[in-house]
């Protein structure tokens, strides 16, 4: 962290900083924790071109997501310009390996996240990011339409640009909205946190869970789900309390897949061919 930047956060802060930590920010950001004699900070901050729309919508998702008062997030402080440089100062949230009791107690309130949501459209009155990746949150009535339309097919024809697939391993949208109705079927609007992995939750040391790294949407519920099984899952007691709450899908096993598909878009997009062949089995398997 520059110098600048410390004397600036001094400002706002209104105190001195004692000790700034660098801690691990993700793919755009530099992260540290500032501390002050009376208050620990996380704060990002880049001069990336893109980095002030990035903090701007993950200060909205994580606002959305509190507003429901069912999950904690993190407090934000401050998000503002220092020179060329974003950055963003939020809550830091002390952590603790997840206990049996801990994963029990995120999979209840994920559930109730996922019922406090009353709209129904799908989407969400502004866009994000999913890593770093623009994500279009244009609203729908109908959830198919929105999941082909803003999901699949965005991330498609960019893996076809960036020549990670052929034109011909991309199937017709028509095709695809047959097969999602035929497995979706209705689905209720829920809130979701968009990119639940295992690096966006933390369980505090009271064991409080907290999500992260939003990228907020109105869509089907088992979409986080999907996303939290990805890379590993959470473990069984987070979906036992979870469906105590929300049943399971009837399809749950074939929306997971065609869920999965996305993130794997993304991953293709992002990190390339080795997430080529995950994403032709899901094709092949459901669009074919």
């Amino acid at each position: 962290m520059s110098s600048l930047l410390k004397q600036h956060l001094e400002t706002i802060l209104g105190e001195p900083v004692k000790t700034i930590s660098a801690v691990s920010g993700g793919d755009i950001s530099n992260a540290h924790m500032v501390t002050t004699a009376n208050e620990r900070y996380f704060v990002k901050s880049s001069n990336d071109s893109s980095a002030s729309a990035m903090y701007e919508a993950e200060t909205k998702g994580l606002q959305q997501l509190a507003a429901t008062n069912t999950i904690k997030v993190p407090i934000i402080f401050k998000i503002g310009h220092l020179g060329d440089v974003s950055y963003l100062v939020m809550e830091h949230v002390e952590s603790k390996r997840p206990s049996e009791q801990d994963f029990e107690r995120l999979g209840y309130q994920l559930a109730q996240l996922h019922l406090a949501w009353t709209a129904t459209r799908f989407g969400n009155d502004h866009d994000n990011f999913i890593g770093s990746l623009p994500q279009s949150n244009r609203q729908h009535i109908d959830w198919v339409t929105f999941y082909v339309e803003e999901r699949l097919l965005p991330q498609l024809e960019m893996a076809m640009r960036q020549e990670l697939l052929l034109k011909q391993q991309i199937p017709p949208a028509t095709k695809m909205r047959d097969v999602c109705q035929h497995f979706f079927g209705e689905v209720r609007p829920s809130l979701l946190h968009g990119d639940l992995w295992g690096g966006n939750y933390l369980i505090s040391t009271d064991g409080i869970p907290y999500l992260i790294d939003p990228a907020v949407y109105v869509g089907h519920s088992e979409v986080d789900l999907a996303m939290s099984r990805l890379f590993g899952g959470f473990g069984n007691a987070f979906y036992r309390a979870y469906h105590e709450i929300i049943s399971p899908h009837e399809n749950q096993k074939d929306c997971n897949d065609i869920y999965q598909l996305y993130y794997l878009l993304v991953h293709l997009n992002l990190f390339g061919s080795s997430y080529r062949s995950s994403v032709l089995r899901i094709l092949g398997k459901y669009f074919r």
